[in-house]
């Protein structure tokens, strides 16, 4: 059997950091993000919590914004994932594309993206394809993801520093987030995105440290505070985020803040965990939105700047409003 035909579904880089959806709920413009558990798990917590339904996105302008991004042969993780924050983060003029590809050399137990060893090497036209998309989307704040590119002793971070260079050049006055990997620690590498100076620097951490063995077998969090901390120290501000709803304590939850505060972390986002798939590790709590709020009066409380936390809050979510 090939290589290609033991990877996963092939789903696109982000989808399971931003949620998935499903089948619309008759005439009523409303969606149930599909949370998929292991077999018996969903009839034994019965009816999905309805705040976890949303508005589809819909109508003329959203049909002409997804228009261009398939006219420039991009994608970006709000469409691919079906992002139930879409349409408004799309109104705002943000908008999150991806980059690097569609394999990623991980294999985390959230995501769904396909794993295996990426074929291709660097796409040099993609900061151009973004860069124009971007622009004639009208998007004021970019966010740029990708998936991650172990087999690179770069990890792919020139393509990230030749897309911010080619936003500001098309789009003056444009403002970025880069939602980067951390790079295996290769610091030349994390250094090649720092020296062009994004306004937000964001690597998500995902989850606590108890849980990283089932949730990133292949990352380190202290790895991944120190790209924080690497970033915070040469003065850019930085922003990271987790998912909860996977297993993990509240004191846990609380103790990761302090990590960030110590680190220097100015936005943390915090969003319900959502499974994609069988294959793909269960939800063992739908999180009350009531619980959502307390973590951002205590994370705010203990000194990070601003903390969004809700039910449907993904990393990209009213990420202009954190400049």
């Amino acid at each position: 059997m090939s290589d290609n035909k033991k990877q996963r579904p092939a789903f696109r880089p982000g989808q399971i950091e931003l949620g998935t959806a499903a089948s619309g709920d008759g005439d009523s413009g409303m969606m149930e993000l599909p949370v998929i558990d292991a077999s018996d798990s969903v009839s034994e917590r019965g009816k999905r919590p309805d705040w976890l339904r949303v508005k589809l996105p819909y109508g003329e302008t959203y049909r002409n914004l997804v228009d261009i991004i398939e006219s420039n042969d991009l994608h970006t993780v709000c469409q691919s994932a079906r992002c139930p924050n879409m349409g408004e983060c799309w109104t705002a003029g943000t908008a999150t594309f991806m980059i690097l590809g569609n394999v990623c050399t991980r294999s985390c137990g959230f995501c769904a993206v396909m794993t295996g060893r990426p074929d291709e090497g660097l796409d040099w036209d993609e900061p151009n394809r973004v860069a124009n998309a971007a622009k004639l989307m009208g998007v004021k704040h970019a966010v740029i993801t990708s998936v991650n590119r172990d087999e690179r002793k770069d990890g792919g971070a020139p393509i990230f520093a030749a897309t911010i260079e080619k936003l500001r050049e098309e789009i003056p006055g444009v403002t970025i987030e880069v939602l980067i990997p951390d790079f295996r620690g290769l610091w030349d590498a994390l250094q090649i995105v720092l020296d062009v100076r994004p306004e937000i620097l964001n690597h998500n951490v995902e989850t606590v440290p108890s849980l990283y063995r089932k949730v990133r077998p292949q990352a380190i969090y202290e790895r991944s505070l120190e790209v924080l901390r690497r970033s915070k120290d040469q003065g850019l501000r930085t922003k990271s985020g987790i998912m909860v709803g996977l297993g993990e304590k509240d004191e846990e939850v609380l103790a990761l803040m302090d990590d960030f505060v110590d680190a220097g972390v100015d936005v943390m986002t915090i969003g319900q965990y959502l499974q994609p798939t069988r294959m793909h590790l269960p939800v063992v709590e739908f999180v009350d939105p009531d619980k959502f709020k307390w973590f951002k009066q205590v994370g705010e409380s203990k000194g990070i700047e601003h903390v969004e936390s809700g039910p449907l809050v993904r990393s990209s979510y009213h990420a202009e409003r954190h400049l």
